[in-house]
């Protein structure tokens, strides 16, 4: 016969335990929602129990029963040898062996947190350089070096435009890696923290590190042209070459050309192509010199316009317009003129210092115009003594002859290289790697300028 369901009243309290129920014989349909309360439910549901066996923190899965801390830096073993970094943790870093590159992680995520602290307070003599791995570092396309003892900080990824910030730093000074330029070509010499590099011919200056803005990333240059020929009978004196120079790394007031420009060239890591302008051999003018952007014209030949100007021809009123083209600060000067017509004087050619003189009465000729100078720390090559000690002359003038009679010639300039007028025969040829302008003669033919020069400097250590 049928069994008759047992009601509750007819059940003592706690008389079915689990043992008695077989197991998949309640369902969910035979139990009444809400009549099952956190009063009845005796120990513990195992995690097995339940449907999700997991919870997701930050992006990582957590098992239930599982342990993380919230907030925080997973600290990892010391670290002495290079090591690419994972995001949520710490390295104490020991460079007691030598420097070491700790690199950021290759992907990242706002938020992203890295800790790094000095392990044996080494960071001074072997410095932690953090390496970008394609982000940014303060927003800078920039490596990052530590290089004080002790120093701790902590680095959080924010975008693609700041890349990784320092949000914790201690005992840490400039955090940008420091780099010096790298360059060969030339005849090098070291000076203190300098080199110098002198181009007295065409060559190449060859950057393979274009360092950075916390080192040094400008370079200071001379770039100096090719002197003026002058002509050989009557003739004016030839133009200095274009005189061009900079002082970025503040040389001394007293040894430098109020002509420095206050800003070098910042250079890339590639290869410059350096000219050296030739002396032009009358009626030649010089030939340009070039760096990077940086050109310095030919001096003019004998009334003619130039980096510094030729001066005029005794039985000629032409004479030649200097900073041709114009460039600021001036490269040169004009070539002095000749206000007496023929039989007299020639002019004097112009200088990067000061212009070429004018002919003076009684067939005497003009003197060529100084040169200017530089601090003979840049100096290096070429260039002739002036009268300020620690110093040399590029781009001096020529000096001029005379027409006719029993003139005097004149000199050139006091310094610079250029040659001396002659009142016999050619007038003197201009000093080698000066950029100084011929010297006017009193024959036929004529006389050659000086060739120019390009030096460059740069820091390459601290």
């Amino acid at each position: 016969m049928a069994l008759t369901k047992v009601t509750r009243s007819g059940i003592t309290d706690d008389s079915i335990n689990a043992d008695k129920i077989e197991d998949g014989t309640i369902v969910d349909a035979d139990i009444t929602p809400g009549t099952i309360t956190n009063a009845k439910l005796a120990g513990s549901i195992a995690n097995a129990k339940l449907a999700n066996s997991s919870i997701t923190v930050n992006g990582s899965s957590v098992s239930l029963g599982g342990s993380f801390t919230a907030g925080s830096i997973d600290w990892q073993s010391v670290v002495s040898g290079n090591t690419t970094m994972v995001a949520g943790r710490g390295y104490f870093v020991n460079t007691t062996s030598g420097a070491i590159n700790m690199t950021l992680p290759s992907s990242a995520s706002a938020g992203d947190t890295i800790a790094i602290k000095d392990y044996a307070g080494t960071f001074g003599s072997n410095s932690l350089n953090i390496l970008r791995n394609g982000h940014n570092i303060q927003g800078v396309a920039n490596n990052s070096e530590i290089s004080t003892n002790r120093a701790s900080v902590v680095l959080v990824y924010i975008d693609s435009t700041k890349g990784w910030l320092f949000t914790n730093e201690s005992n840490v000074a400039d955090l940008q890696n420091i780099q010096h330029i790298a360059a060969t070509g030339g005849t090098v010499t070291t000076s203190g923290d300098f080199k110098v590099h002198a181009f007295t011919g065409d060559g190449c200056f060859v950057v393979s590190n274009a360092g950075n803005s916390a080192g040094s990333n400008k370079v200071d240059y001379l770039v100096v042209a090719g002197g003026g020929g002058a002509h050989g009978d009557a003739g004016g004196g030839g133009g200095g070459g274009g005189f061009r120079v900079s002082n970025e790394y503040s040389l001394p007031g007293p040894t430098m050309s109020p002509l420095a420009n206050p800003t070098g060239l910042t250079v890339t890591a590639t290869t410059f192509p350096i000219s050296v302008g030739a002396g032009g051999a009358f009626p030649s003018s010089g030939s340009n010199s070039v760096f990077s952007t940086i050109t310095s014209a030919g001096g003019g030949a004998t009334g003619t316009a130039g980096g510094s100007g030729g001066g005029s021809r005794a039985n000629s009123c032409s004479q030649g317009a200097g900073n041709t083209p114009p460039v600021s600060p001036p490269q040169g000067n004009n070539g002095g003129a000749n206000p007496f017509g023929v039989y007299s004087g020639a002019a004097g050619g112009g200088g990067a210092g000061a212009a070429g003189s004018n002919t003076a009465p009684n067939q005497t000729g003009g003197a060529g115009g100084i040169g200017s100078f530089v601090s003979t720390t840049l100096a290096v090559s070429g260039g002739t003594p002036g009268p300020v000690g620690s110093t040399k002359y590029y781009s001096g003038g020529g000096g001029g002859s005379f027409d006719g009679g029993s003139g005097t010639a004149a000199n050139a300039s006091p310094a610079g290289g250029g040659g001396n007028g002659n009142g016999s025969g050619a007038g003197a040829n201009a000093t080698a790697n000066t950029g100084g302008g011929a010297g006017g003669g009193r024959t036929a033919g004529g006389s050659t300028g000086g060739k120019g020069i390009v030096i460059l400097r740069y820091k390459f250590q601290n």
